[in-house]
């Protein structure tokens, strides 16, 4: 699964109650701090990396493979701490080694940090070997995968979603291959890598039981009032996806407002600033917007805590934001990651997993919880509504949605393609217990009859589909296999075309023994071609050998009955999964550096 970064704290930022804390007197912030933890020494913000600073592309990775080795935390030098930083930082030791211990392994940063889920330093553009095969014409431009990649070693409880934004971009131009690894320099990464320490309380695993809650939520409003962060600037890790929008390109995170991207023409990552589409997004948008590539615009929501809950709004091709069309019939918080769009619809889906802050302070649940007596449904609105009168509601018991495939009309009808989380109650604590089921889901919006095939038996999740067909009646999938989540050992490739009670798998490829990847991404051979075959191209995804300690970039044939390899790059450092990633052609890179080049102007005119 992947870091939907949780609008829990995006909730609590404009919220009465950080609203009532700004207003206090600095003199109410209490100025004694306690005895520190005989485990951890005051500044314990190290940096967790287990690799080396730098290694060209003739060193060899030092990462083995150990299923049960957590990650070192070496000695590193950081800015010089100030005395509010000392005396906050021994108050979050407190904290961690004797209200909230991390007793669990879900949350223990010494297991979820180990292996190829460690971070990484930045690496800058450094050039690859080609190692097999060669790179096609067509993957000129820039692959980019977005990934959680803490800046520091946590000193508490850490979910694999609470990590820092870390984009990984292979370069290709003319059959050669240049890898960057830049962290998306968000407002929080900038704060905490000034400050020298972490700042922010981990959503996903620092809310869990009420002296906990308490005892972070009043931390970070002493921080706050100190001056040392002002969530009014973002509260974001723009972790989880990457989108090119009105001819810019965004890391995104639910939590937070797009961060505008360049990317220079030698390979490197620029981080250009948090975007508010002047001033028009409020708050936060999802990870996850759908973009029509025959008109150009883009489609996106975002969830609250909060009413309203569903928020949904569009962009035109040029990139100015519509107005927002909130979603009153969503009566309570649904954690909604994704969604679908069809040539005249817009597809919610309320699943049985919410946000509950009650639940999470009070009950000692986690911010997302499960609620087993809600039926799960799908909500249906014409994609260029301007209010939801026309929404309309079907229950779709047992359809727990994170990850939307497509969706198409058909006669009547719409049709949606989606994993099916079952377990979904593991979905934060015990990923490997979790069994996602691709399926085709149709709704007859005449009689409200909702009928589903299940397309594979298989554990499948982060699937794919030619960009082109967004919206569209589709034939082919490409998803990735969990061995178990959120590891990926393969990938299927999936005719939905097939009848109803079939396995419609026709093709698959297994990375081998100690080798995972990730969420793969296709890629046109001639995207100019209205004639071209669907999947006419190449299929592209990270892998990483945990037995060599080497990360290689593959290009495979998405015709081939066995997704033949076509091409290998091997990596100059071995690249951590992630989540999800976007390949942008030159002629994009072009229009982005264009559309770059005269904003700039435009500031400095």
């Amino acid at each position: 699964m992947d870091a939907s970064s949780s609008s829990f704290l995006s909730a609590i930022q404009p919220s009465k109650l950080l609203t009532r804390i700004m207003s206090m007197p600095k003199s109410a912030v209490t100025n004694t701090a306690s005895s520190l933890s005989p485990h951890l020494p005051l500044l314990n913000a190290s940096s967790v990396r287990i690799d080396e600073k730098h290694q060209n592309s003739s060193t060899r990775p030092t990462t083995r493979r150990s299923t049960s080795r957590p990650a070192a935390s070496p000695t590193a030098t950081f800015p010089a701490a100030t005395l509010p930083t000392m005396m906050f930082n021994a108050l979050e030791n407190l904290i961690n080694n004797f209200i909230d211990p991390p007793l669990r392994p879900s949350v223990d940063p010494r297991c979820v940090l180990c292996d190829n889920f460690a971070p990484v330093d930045e690496l800058p553009p450094t050039e690859c070997e080609v190692i097999q095969g060669s790179l096609p014409q067509c993957l000129d431009g820039a692959y980019i995968r977005n990934g959680p990649n803490p800046q520091y070693f946590p000193r508490g409880p850490y979910h694999l979603f609470d990590g820092d934004g870390m984009l990984h971009s292979i370069r290709i131009t003319q059959g050669k291959a240049i890898l960057c690894s830049r962290y998306v320099k968000t407002y929080k990464y900038t704060m905490e890598r000034d400050a020298g320490a972490p700042l922010l309380p981990n959503v996903f695993s620092g809310f869990k039981g009420l002296a906990p809650s308490v005892a972070r939520i009043a931390l970070f409003a002493a921080r706050i009032l100190a001056g040392q962060f002002d969530p009014a600037n973002g509260i974001g890790l723009a972790n989880t996806s990457v989108a090119y929008l009105g001819n810019r390109l965004y890391a995104l995170g639910e939590s937070d407002l797009p961060y505008a991207l360049r990317l220079t023409s030698d390979g490197d990552i620029e981080t250009l600033g948090r975007h508010d589409f002047d001033g028009k997004l409020l708050m936060s948008m999802t990870a996850h917007p759908k973009i029509d590539l025959e008109t150009g615009e883009a489609f996106a929501f975002r969830y609250n805590v909060v009413p309203p809950f569903l928020t949904y709004f569009r962009f035109h091709a040029n990139g100015n934001k519509l107005p927002d069309v909130p979603i009153v019939s969503m009566t309570r918080p649904s954690f909604l990651h994704d969604f679908g769009i069809t040539g005249k619809y817009a597809i919610f889906a309320d699943i049985q997993i919410g946000m509950n802050l009650m639940e999470m302070v009070f009950g000692g649940g986690s911010p997302v919880s499960y609620d087993p007596s809600k039926v799960p449904r799908l909500g249906i609105m014409p994609r260029y509504a301007e209010d939801e009168s026309e929404m309309k509601w079907f229950d779709v018991p047992g359809f727990n949605l994170i990850h939307a495939i497509n969706a198409w009309d058909e006669e009547d009808a719409i049709v949606m393609l989606a994993p099916n989380i079952l377990s979904v109650e593991h979905i934060l604590e015990r990923m490997d217990l979790v069994h996602a089921l691709v399926e085709k889901v149709r709704i007859d919006l005449k009689t409200g009859v909702v009928t589903r095939n299940q397309l594979s038996a298989r554990n499948l999740d982060f699937g794919v589909i030619s960009p082109a067909y967004l919206g569209k009646k589709n034939r082919f999938v490409y998803a990735a296999i969990g061995d178990p989540m959120p590891k990926i050992s393969g990938l299927v490739k999936l005719d939905v075309s097939k009848g109803e009670q079939q396995d419609c798998t026709v093709a698959s490829r297994m990375y081998g023994p100690g080798c995972y990847g990730g969420e793969p991404f296709f890629v046109a051979r001639e995207p100019e071609n209205p004639d071209a075959e669907e999947d006419d191209g190449y299929v592209v995804s990270y892998v990483h050998d945990e037995i060599a300690g080497e990360s290689k970039f593959l290009v495979m044939d998405a015709k081939s009955p066995e997704l033949d390899i076509v091409a290998a790059v091997k990596l100059p450092r071995r690249v951590p999964y992630g989540f999800h990633g976007l390949f942008v052609r030159e002629s994009d890179l072009k229009k982005l550096w264009l559309e770059t080049g005269t904003r700039q102007q435009e500031m400095y005119s």
